[in-house]
């Protein structure tokens, strides 16, 4: 950035009809930028859906308990089996788009086609971590939900319980869904948040350029 620092300085000195040079000058730069962070955010998402695939992969291969009690959950609840396909579909619609952005960007010529692209990939990065957020906590919940109801350990430890460690029981559970979530909210804070404020410095500087 401490080319495109430099030719901002430039600029800001120069008299109003001497500018359209560097607008020229400078222009380019933001755009290899900006089409530059939006592929990278392309990668690190089909990144992200390669992981999820392993990491709901490993258990299933490698445990056969564990498969058993996915296969008896899978085969007699539609619910869950309509969800885990919707949250796949969803990252490879969120995948779709972020190429299309990319593409977008790649053939774009003015400044303020340009910062409608980045306007339009940053929804499309803020819708898709609500997403995930509200999901992390349906799927969290979820889980808890078919452990204390259909696995006999849990059920029979519950239905020994008090009042009061029902309800201390509840409370963990509250507790452990709230920590994941923001637990999530951290990790796309970082991954795509620092991507996001580079984009939104993008489109702060082409606004500088527009007449």
């Amino acid at each position: 950035m401490e080319g495109l620092d430099l030719l901002k300085k430039d600029w800001n000195r120069q008299q109003p009809e001497d500018k359209k040079l560097s607008v020229k000058d400078i222009y380019p730069m933001l755009h290899k930028k900006s089409s530059s962070i939006v592929k990278t955010l392309f990668y690190i998402s089909v990144g992200e859906l390669i992981l999820w695939i392993i990491i709901n992969s490993i258990p299933y291969l490698f445990s056969e308990n564990y498969k058993a009690k996915l296969d008896h959950i899978y085969k007699s609840d539609y619910l869950l089996t309509s969800l885990t396909i919707f949250s796949y579909a969803v990252i490879v619609l969120f995948i779709y788009l972020l190429f299309k952005s990319h593409k977008a960007i790649s053939v774009t010529d003015n400044a303020k086609t340009l910062m409608e692209r980045i306007l339009h990939t940053r929804k499309i990065i803020k819708y898709y971590v609500l997403y995930n957020l509200i999901m992390a906590g349906v799927s969290l919940a979820l889980g808890f939900y078919y452990s204390l109801t259909k696995d006999p350990k849990f059920t029979n430890a519950i239905n020994n319980y008090s009042n009061n460690e029902f309800i201390f029981l509840i409370a963990k559970i509250i507790g452990v869904v709230i920590i994941f979530i923001l637990s999530i909210w951290l990790f796309y804070k970082l991954i795509y948040g620092l991507l996001l404020k580079r984009l939104n410095r993008n489109y702060k500087e082409l606004k500088t350029l527009e007449p």
